[in-house]
């Protein structure tokens, strides 16, 4: 029997991901945020901070795995619900079945780079070793309006874009 999916529960945890991006968004970092969830309860947050940590691998997810594996004290995140404003990318993707994520949920495809079913879809290649649930689009717009905002606002430096 299938589990029931909470869209409730969805949305409020999307929104907590949302407000890490704006984090990201006003440190001028590419406005993506990330929570894991385990029982209910967020135990790790993150946004995007490839510019300020110099760091190519600091994307929201990759932060978030780090802290929700101190959290539970082991790399595996089995009984975890990452929620993601951005579709995942291929590096983040593979360490989300790396860490056997039970599900991923995220906010706005990523047409051009997406591996949970946009370009690609890591996150249930039948020859890897584990697959994660997906449920795409919770909160869609408000994640791809703040997407669009900041690179709006990259294009046009005199402008500053209103969220």
């Amino acid at each position: 029997m299938e589990p029931i999916i909470d869209l409730q529960s969805d949305a409020y945890f999307m929104s907590e991901a949302l407000r890490q991006a704006l984090r990201a968004y006003e440190a001028e970092e590419v406005p993506v945020g990330a929570v894991v969830v385990r029982e209910g309860r967020v135990i790790a947050r993150a946004f995007n901070q490839v510019e300020m940590l110099k760091d190519a691998t600091a994307h929201a997810e990759m932060l978030a795995l780090t802290q929700a594996e101190a959290a539970v004290g082991d790399w595996r995140l089995i009984d975890c619900d990452l929620y993601v404003t951005k579709e995942p990318c291929p590096m983040c993707a593979g360490a989300l079945v790396h860490v056997r994520m039970r599900r991923v949920i995220f906010g706005c495809a990523d047409e051009r780079g997406g591996a949970a079913g946009s370009l690609l879809n890591l996150l249930q290649n039948p020859s890897l070793n584990h697959r994660c649930d997906i449920t795409a689009g919770v909160l869609r717009d408000d994640c791809a309006r703040l997407l669009q905002s900041f690179f709006r606002a990259k294009r046009t430096p005199n402008e500053k874009s209103a969220l």
